[in-house]
């Protein structure tokens, strides 16, 4: 796994809401799991309505996710779906894979908002919290 390389031609990218079994997992067909991960500073993750975001504070939970390795298409496909940047905005964060390695990869967050949705203090988005 290149450590982010400018994305010239390969970039990691951290997902919370495209992992493996959710609605818009084909985006990452063609991308190379790197593994389960979870982000080494805090965040907070929160779901409104059937939407999860993350925003930057309060530093509530390491947000837990999967590391895929994306071309450039794929990283602009997603934009597109995330809104950035006029949504979402994405930065380069910090994981750490469950095997242990440190990667930087990017990461969508939410502006702050004056309505926060449903805090979600264990920072892992999972379909089961949008049937409860």
């Amino acid at each position: 796994m290149l450590l982010f390389n400018l994305c010239k031609k390969n970039c990691s990218l951290f997902t919370e809401l495209l992992k493996k079994g959710f609605c818009n997992h084909y985006f990452l067909a063609d991308a190379e799991f790197l593994g389960k991960a979870e982000t080494l500073e805090k965040y907070a993750l929160y779901l409104k309505g059937s939407i999860p975001y993350v925003i930057k504070q309060p530093p509530i939970s390491h947000i837990k996710g999967e590391v895929y390795k994306v071309d450039l298409k794929t990283l602009k496909e997603i934009d597109e779906l995330e809104g950035h940047p006029y949504l979402y905005f994405r930065e380069i964060i910090s994981v750490r894979l469950y095997n242990g390695k440190i990667l930087s990869a990017w990461m969508y967050f939410f502006p702050p908002s004056e309505e926060p949705g449903i805090l979600i203090p264990t920072g892992e988005y999972t379909e089961k919290l949008i049937k409860d």
